[in-house]
């Protein structure tokens, strides 16, 4: 539902009839463009935002459909990758967690795809692309139905029995009494904080907060939302025809599904950290060569030369792949396995939050920005990608292998930077662990 929602926006609003009717001054003038019922309600708002966004008759009720996505997709981002962080085995957590992310590309690619295909639909290909949003929240909406909820959640409750029965479920295993003990232990410290909310602003919670809003700012300040929410009008604004634009933005998400690919693979066995500095890299040359090229070869007519506008695809592929296999999957990967159970939830809804906020703010601001800084604003994006490989280097930790409930005693406890932050009262709540 997320990718399809992000990659649908661009192509949507560089289709004609849709600015015909909703923006006819742009189209004028203007070139630049408890975990289980949650996600079974996400999926229930994004089925009521696809219809009222499709058969939405004025801008008003376009506007509403929107926000029933929002809030939809904010449940959703809230709820799935917690949910795959606790069901997930130690050694495959990485690996199962990105799915969500791999998902995610996925559903770019169909919007793309789809976008695509209904531009030359008259008038009302657009009203096909929002419509269809509904078909993969149907299947969440299946899905939320079949699953069953996560140990943690259940013992957390007081039903230990079933935690025990749906542990021994997901794990294909009858003895699962080592872990399910480290989670009893996690949920009975869990049970002592009344005050999640208030918990979760103490000192010794510091670390895994500031890790996880700092990680999901971070994802949207690389500019992949950016890229990704207006990649057929940035093509089209480099030379290539209207279709095209639209084909191009084809080719970087599938680019993007078979880049998160990678890290599926890689996560669990090079750790978080080598992939998101590697990417840093990768990330930082592709915006400074991005930028160069437009800044010194741009045409007052808004185009490039064939060959430097097929360069500059390459290299907005090379971005996004990077981007696939790093802080895409790892902006959701690591704040749903670093907090601890007590705070897990609200804590992770504070970084969802945050990535929500900031992509709003990003998406908002773009167009102003590409107005105004022109070419200049890949070179913005490039200071914030370097300052976000210091943050690696200095102050994220590595968690692979690490058991989701074990992160305060062997991560943020032996973390140089962090370790300052543990008081005495988490160390004997650990102890035993």
């Amino acid at each position: 539902m997320f990718g399809y929602d992000i990659g649908i926006s661009g192509g949507v609003t560089s289709m004609d009839d849709f600015l015909k009717m909703f923006f006819p001054a742009i189209l004028k003038g203007v070139s630049l463009l408890d975990r289980k019922p949650t996600i079974g309600l996400a999926s229930i708002l994004f089925i009521l935002g696809a219809i009222v966004s499709g058969l939405a008759p004025n801008k008003a009720l376009l506007i509403i459909g929107r926000i029933l996505f929002g809030i939809g997709v904010g449940f959703g981002n809230e709820s799935v990758p917690l949910f795959l962080s606790e069901v997930a085995p130690m050694q495959h957590r990485g690996a199962v967690n990105i799915l969500f992310q791999f998902f995610v590309t996925i559903g770019i690619l169909v919007a793309n795809l789809v976008n695509y295909a209904v531009s030359s639909t008259h008038p009302n290909g657009w009203r096909i692309a929002l419509g269809l949003a509904g078909v993969p929240a149907v299947f969440l909406f299946i899905g939320s139905l079949i699953i069953s909820e996560t140990p943690s959640s259940l013992i957390e409750r007081g039903k230990e029995f079933e935690g025990k029965e749906a542990l021994r479920k997901i794990r294909g295993l009858d003895d699962v009494e080592s872990e399910l003990e480290q989670i009893k232990l996690a949920c009975e410290i869990a049970r002592q904080v009344k005050h999640p909310y208030k918990k979760l602003f103490k000192r010794a919670s510091m670390p895994p907060l500031i890790i996880g809003r700092s990680v999901q700012v971070f994802q949207q300040f690389t500019g992949i939302n950016a890229i990704m929410f207006y990649a057929p009008v940035l093509f089209q604004t480099v030379g290539f025809k209207s279709d095209s634009s639209l084909l191009s933005a084809v080719i970087t998400a599938i680019v993007n599904v078979l880049s998160t690919i990678v890290s599926i693979v890689a996560v669990d066995r090079v750790g978080r950290r080598k992939l998101l500095l590697q990417a840093c890299m990768q990330m930082f040359i592709s915006m400074v060569a991005i930028g160069s090229i437009l800044l010194t070869h741009l045409k007052p007519t808004g185009s490039l030369d064939k060959g430097l506008a097929a360069v500059v695809v390459v290299l907005v592929c090379l971005f996004v792949m990077s981007f696939a296999w790093s802080w895409g999957p790892m902006g959701w990967l690591i704040p749903s396995e670093t907090f601890p159970l007590e705070t897990r939830t609200t804590g992770f809804a504070f970084a969802v939050s945050a990535n929500m906020l900031f992509t709003f703010i990003i998406a908002q601001a773009f167009l102003s920005m590409s107005c105004n800084m022109r070419a200049y604003i890949f070179f913005f994006f490039a200071i914030q990608i370097l300052i976000m490989g210091l943050f690696v280097v200095f102050l994220l930790p590595e968690t692979k292998g690490v058991p989701i409930d074990c992160m305060t005693e062997r991560v943020w406890k032996k973390h140089p930077v962090w370790k300052k932050f543990m008081g005495k009262e988490v160390v004997k709540n650990y102890e035993m662990t």
